[in-house]
């Protein structure tokens, strides 16, 4: 009886969510990131694959061939940490150049070998660094968008979390474009615009609003 009334509670408290607590929610720190999901849906048939064979291996973007029953997919996400230490190591879940890079190289390689393309976005957003920007982050992102629309084989992108700005549409081209419940995708942070718009961030529930 308890536990009916529980899920109820739930289900009505979660059907009336202003916007800003839907972007609150898709960064909760308990929600399962991109690796989760690879490997609730492939088991240990996930196998990851590194490098842009350019600069180096972005942490932030990963990436690989996993089967689910007997057919062969490759997941392409950004990941995010699960601590301090991990989310650093992660950037964040926010990619550098090589991160796009490496994510159409991997789409390259499925699209040779006939295997479909699924996609798992999870950003705040490219990473706005210098070094970032020296290495040609506007045109890996806008490179991968063209290609993307070329790719021969099926991309399937799915929002699991965040979808943020140019970050998320590097690897957020496809034949069938899906979000999960309590994500978002926009071509800016609430954060970011109502910096841009009103110069602070207090009207960030406005902004997640518009």
């Amino acid at each position: 009886q308890i536990e009916k009334k529980l899920a109820t509670t739930k289900k009505e408290i979660y059907k009336n969510l202003s916007a800003w607590q839907r972007v609150q929610l898709s960064r909760h720190p308990n929600r399962p990131y991109t690796l989760d999901y690879i490997k609730a849906l492939c088991g240990d048939s996930f196998l990851e694959m590194h490098g842009d064979r350019n600069v180096k291996d972005d942490k932030a973007m990963i990436g690989g061939l996993g089967k689910i029953g007997d057919q062969s997919y490759m997941f392409i996400g950004q990941q995010k940490g699960y601590n301090t230490k991990t989310r650093q190591y992660r950037n964040f879940g926010m990619a550098n150049p090589e991160g796009y890079r490496k994510a159409l190289r991997l789409m390259k390689s499925a699209e040779k070998f006939g295997i479909p393309v699924v996609t798992l976005i999870d950003t705040p957003g490219a990473y706005p660094g210098l070094e970032a920007e020296e290495r040609g982050q506007g045109e890996a992102i806008a490179r991968n968008i063209l290609e993307m629309t070329r790719l021969k084989v099926p991309i399937i992108a799915i929002i699991i979390g965040e979808g943020a700005s140019g970050g998320a549409l590097g690897i957020g081209v496809g034949d069938s474009v899906l979000m999960l419940e309590n994500s978002w995708y926009s071509v800016i942070s609430p954060e970011n615009c109502s910096s841009i718009l009103w110069r602070s961030w207090e009207h960030k529930e406005k902004a997640a609003d518009a």
